[in-house]
């Protein structure tokens, strides 16, 4: 029997993962909605949303909703301002802002890092990252700049006057309105980072949690949760089987380590960017009243093919109840339990599927995803 652990990135692993998102392809642009995209995108890193940002922080957040976000290094080798340090953590994006002529520097080789920001100053940057240079800008360039902000709809969601400084909930909806607005070129800046689009101009989050969503992974009952996901967990948002909960709620009590709740197992998705947490416990086939997402553990029994597709399978089964098919539907799982993928009868799995419940209260199952156990 083939052992090979296969942790899948795939729209059905999203599938299984934004049932317990609290928002929707379709909503409106509200922002928690925002919060989402610019988190997931890696823009801007949760914090209290009252804080104010730093020319330093605003450095960063440039970079990061830009095309030299993959190749900004976290230490540079040289100094880059008077006041920015090699070991400055923002020299590098401090240095790719400036040599982009995102943001500017003081007079005397200062840059300034510990300084609140202006929204002057960022949507400066924010105005250079769409395309527009010093050339665009005839005059009183401050206010030439601030009246093309104001054209291209920057300042939605955002009541704030030129001279003020920029707090957390600023930056997301500067930098959500960012991505919505056309560049110089015509073009959604979205699109430009390789970001979907919805039919009503907005960014298309679901899209976005497709590309940055990592799992599933398994973690058995007395295991660290800690150990499965690249974060600190403390500061983690948490879902459970579609419903929000605290931390605590996954840890032994009165024991004070990170293991998982004492129901067996949990399957874990998550994103870093968002430190963000989907998990799904197990559950026994045809519980009471399934719908959604569940996780299902077995060895299986049995892989059935379709008549007119015998390459192809269709539904497979577990030694829990022989009475119940599993669906296979798309074409990734439908390959991990044919004859060239890495699973056969006789190996132990954990489903994630897809439950719903007739009125007769009799429970059907689709695999949107799967973990060896």
């Amino acid at each position: 029997m083939k052992k090979t652990v296969r942790f899948m990135t795939s729209v059905a692993a999203v599938a299984v993962a934004t049932a317990a998102i609290p928002f929707s392809a379709e909503a409106s642009s509200n922002f928690e909605m925002r919060k989402k995209v610019v988190t997931l995108s890696g823009i801007v890193t949760s914090k209290d949303t009252n804080q104010y940002i730093t020319r330093g922080e605003f450095a960063r957040m440039l970079v990061n909703a830009s095309s030299y976000k993959e190749s900004a290094s976290a230490t540079t080798s040289m100094a880059v301002f008077n006041d920015v340090p090699p070991s400055n953590e923002y020299a590098s994006y401090i240095r790719i802002a400036t040599n982009n002529g995102w943001m500017k520097a003081y007079l005397g080789g200062q840059f300034k890092p510990d300084q609140q920001i202006t929204l002057q100053e960022a949507a400066r940057g924010v105005l250079a990252l769409l395309g527009y240079t010093n050339d665009d800008f005839a005059g009183d360039q401050n206010g030439a700049r601030w009246n093309k902000y104001t054209a291209l709809d920057l300042g939605n969601e955002i009541s704030k006057q030129s001279d003020e400084v920029l707090t957390w909930t600023d930056a997301v909806n500067l930098f959500y309105n960012t991505l919505c607005a056309d560049t110089k070129n015509g073009t959604a800046y979205a699109k430009t980072l390789g970001y979907e689009m919805s039919s009503d101009g907005e960014v298309n989050a679901l899209s976005l949690m497709d590309n940055t969503m990592k799992g599933p992974k398994l973690v058995k009952r007395s295991h660290r949760m800690d150990d499965a996901v690249p974060f600190d967990l403390s500061d983690a948002t948490f879902y459970l089987d579609g419903n929000t909960y605290p931390f605590s709620f996954f840890v032994f009590q009165p024991a004070p380590g990170l293991q998982a709740k004492d129901n067996g197992f949990v399957v874990l998705y998550y994103n870093t960017n968002s430190k963000t947490v989907w998990a799904y416990s197990s559950e026994e086939i045809g519980g009471t009243n399934q719908t959604g997402k569940v996780a299902i553990e077995g060895e299986i029994t049995g892989i059935y093919y379709n008549s007119t597709d015998v390459m192809t399978p269709s539904s497979l089964q577990l030694d829990n109840d022989e009475n119940v098919q599993f669906k296979l539907s798309s074409s990734d799982v439908q390959f991990a339990f044919s004859i060239y993928g890495d699973y056969q009868v006789g190996d132990k799995i954990v489903l994630i599927c897809d439950a719903t419940t007739n009125a007769d209260g009799d429970v059907s199952y689709t695999v949107v995803d799967y973990v060896e156990y």
